[in-house]
């Protein structure tokens, strides 16, 4: 049998590139998104009750993903990158219908665009993904408290830290575009978004947020013996970024 699906909606996001996307959703709590939804679905009666909810599912394509095709096994970051796993054990984005879900907090829902866009917090959406469906979540079943989460339970601990002239690029940002991004830039570099196969191999790095590029270094934290810190050193803008 086959299926054909059709997309809702789009997501406009602050994560314009893979490399620094959290690998969960709701740990950037301060990445905020917006799901565009296409008509006709895009009518106020599709929403009716949906604010009602603090948090919905959010089921997607990963589109970017399509043309690499599909993996019966694949390598966990929270496995060093080193261990195999079937797919179906993981959370990776080469599966064989390339389709992903996320918790998020629905900020709120804007009618007033000539249509209906629906303010997403905590994604981790790459900008331009695809919308196949919203569900709301329900705390009472969705939240499995003594749940195991196996190697996806792992969490490496670092320090971030912003050189003053880093610190004074997000000032001018935020006042020129109202974003936060001082905030999202520790968040996202906490969650420590290095290839398990470059570390110990590279002491910097690059990533893309929004429409800036930020450059960070790794090396041993001062205060903190066996810890690593991540100090961002330089930002700029690149232009041609197409970002809301």
């Amino acid at each position: 049998m086959n299926i054909t699906i059709q997309p809702i909606g789009v997501i406009h996001s602050c994560y314009t590139e893979k490399f620094g996307i959290p690998r969960q959703p709701g740990l950037v709590t301060s990445a905020v998104a917006e799901l565009e939804l296409y008509a006709p679905w895009n009518r106020s009666e599709f929403v009716s009750g949906l604010t009602e909810f603090s948090h919905v599912w959010i089921h997607f394509l990963f589109h970017k993903t399509v043309d690499q095709g599909w993996k019966s096994t694949v390598r966990p970051p929270g496995l060093g990158g080193k261990k195999k796993v079937g797919v179906f054990a993981s959370r990776s984005p080469h599966r064989p219908n390339h389709m992903g879900m996320s918790v998020v907090r629905l900020l709120c829902v804007d009618e007033k665009k000539g249509g209906v866009i629906l303010r997403l917090g905590g994604g981790d959406f790459l900008n331009g993904t695809p919308v196949l469906d919203i569900k709301p979540y329900v705390g009472y079943s969705d939240s499995i408290v003594d749940a195991n989460s196996s190697y996806a339970g792992t969490f490496t601990e670092l320090e971030v830290h912003l050189l003053e002239p880093v610190e004074q690029f997000c000032r001018e940002y935020k006042d020129e575009t109202g974003r936060e991004l001082a905030t999202l830039i520790k968040e996202v570099l906490l969650q420590d978004p290095r290839p398990s196969s470059q570390k110990g191999k590279r002491d910097e790095f690059g990533i893309l947020l929004y429409d800036v590029n930020i450059r960070f270094r790794v090396e041993s934290s001062v205060e903190n013996e066996g810890l690593e810190r991540l100090v961002v050193e330089g930002c700029e803008r690149v232009t041609g970024q197409e970002i809301r």
